[in-house]
């Protein structure tokens, strides 16, 4: 990885006068496997007026299949649950549950227990979909009292348990770079790759840490992006299982219809007819799922026309909704400040072409809020 290639000076400090930073923890439990709950309802519901007067809010998923949608996409919607759920819905119709992923053959994740076999949910779907559908795991909303902000939850329950899940939302007024740093990161010679930008030897998160703590950032952001000459990538934040990343994750960028097709009910109904039907179903499967999404978005005919057009004739990742950059919620929970992650969330960067010299251009992005 290269040394920084710039760090701006440090701002000036925040006005004292203004009310500082707020940040609160939603415990939340879902009702059903794939559900969206309305944290901004909640936090009101449990925090009052807490914050009332803010003029921006930071929500914070901390799992790999639960996260939220940004504020434009939101507002596409109406901010309403009857339209987001068929939006999701049209994205996860690409990955039916309990089709064979190698990220659910529990028996070949050396890295769990015994024990946890027996516990470990079979959600290689929800992971897929959270991916594909553009999900955010940190997103930063206009601050609009009475608007609904839906946390999205693709695996709540798991058998007849629900889990439990936890949100942080920060309410803030401003927000102010402080600090810009460019890196670079090895990929290997395979079109198709993906790189876990948390692992040390990688050293992203090192250096975003190092800047947090040079500028004393308690309340902020961390933004990793692609540099603007990147193509055929993104970044996206979720569980670097090497199953999931390494075999399931390859096979959608490889080839989603193909994907869809294998993995579809109506392929598992007749497997031997895969071989001749295999094309067929994924264009009849693909133009139902986008009928749910066009319907979600409220699209006209003619675009229904080009998004159909596009999607045959455009390389398979760029179908999906793929991120050139992700967000990680800078708190000080329980006093002491750092860059929040979950327990098994990590920054990925994901690619569907080589890239010149093996390398891939990074820029971190430090924000401080006041």
């Amino acid at each position: 990885m290269s040394a920084p290639a710039r760090t701006l000076p440090a701002p000036a400090k925040p006005d004292s006068t203004a009310a500082a930073p707020t940040a609160l923890t939603v415990t939340l439990t879902p009702r059903s496997r794939c559900e969206a709950i309305d944290v901004a309802a909640l936090v009101r519901e449990r925090f009052g007026d807490a914050l009332d007067g803010y003029r921006k809010a930071a929500y914070c998923s901390l799992h790999t299949t639960a996260g939220y949608l940004e504020q434009g996409l939101a507002a596409r919607l109406e901010h309403r649950d009857d339209r987001l759920t068929p939006f999701i819905r049209a994205f996860s119709g690409l990955f039916p549950p309990d089709a064979d992923y190698r990220h659910d053959r529990l028996d070949e994740r050396r890295e769990l227990s015994p024990e946890q076999r027996t516990l470990e949910p079979k959600n290689a779907d929800s992971h897929l979909t959270f991916i594909a559908a553009g999900l955010r795991n940190c997103v930063t909303y206009l601050h609009r009292p009475g608007e609904p902000v839906y946390f999205v939850d693709l695996d709540g329950v798991n058998g007849e348990t629900a889990r439990t899940r936890q949100t942080t939302v920060l309410g803030y007024n401003r927000e102010q770079v402080v600090a810009k740093a460019t890196c670079e990161v090895a990929v290997s010679r395979h079109p198709i790759d993906s790189v876990n930008l948390a692992d040390p030897r990688v050293g992203v998160l090192a250096l975003a840490e190092e800047l947090r703590r040079r500028h004393g950032i308690d309340r902020g952001r961390v933004d990793i992006a692609l540099a603007a000459g990147e193509r055929d990538a993104s970044v996206t934040v979720n569980e670097f299982e090497t199953l999931l990343m390494r075999y399931d994750l390859t096979d959608v960028l490889r080839d989603p219809l193909r994907f869809l097709a294998r993995q579809g009910r109506r392929m598992l109904a007749d497997p031997r007819a895969i071989p001749a039907k295999s094309l067929g179903y994924a264009k009849y499967d693909v133009v139902h799922v986008l009928n749910e999404l066009i319907d979600a978005l409220r699209l006209s005919e003619s675009a229904v026309e080009r998004v159909l057009t596009r999607l045959m004739a455009v390389p398979a990742a760029r179908r999906l909704r793929l991120k050139r950059s992700v967000s990680l919620l800078v708190s000080d929970p329980g006093g002491d400040a750092r860059i929040v992650r979950g327990t098994y969330q990590s920054p990925i960067l994901i690619q569907w072409g080589a890239a010149a010299g093996r390398r891939r251009a990074l820029e971190i992005t430090l924000t401080r809020f006041a």
